[in-house]
């Protein structure tokens, strides 16, 4: 059964940083693209950032770009998502999932900006 566990989440200042990551069990990862997704509130979740376990070059949503980069770590099974220069609108609970088929959400990760 695959499980998503998403980890690093926490409370900062605009302008401040954080590392998300993703550990998925029970999934053959590195024949997928992962990606993170968030979800802010009152609002529908949103596509944030992709790669693929073999290291392709990654892709972002607009709003990201420039701030945000995704990355894995093949040997320790993991995936991060670098969020630098956040933003108070960045605040949302962030998850880690398969885009081109989605897998059962983990409880995500928690990120708030504060102005």
């Amino acid at each position: 059964q695959v499980q998503l566990v998403e980890s690093g989440g926490g409370l900062v200042q605009a302008g401040g940083s954080l590392r998300l990551s993703c550990a998925p069990s029970g999934l053959t990862f590195t024949i997928y693209t992962m990606g993170w997704f968030r979800q802010a509130p009152g609002k529908e979740p949103e596509f944030v950032a992709g790669i693929k376990w073999s290291g392709a070059t990654p892709f972002y949503t607009q709003s990201v770009k420039g701030r945000f980069t995704i990355s894995s770590a093949n040997a320790k099974k993991t995936m991060y998502l670098q969020m630098n220069r956040l933003k108070p609108e960045d605040t949302a609970v962030y998850y880690c999932n398969r885009p081109n088929s989605l897998l059962p959400w983990g409880t995500g990760a928690l990120v708030t900006v504060s102005s």
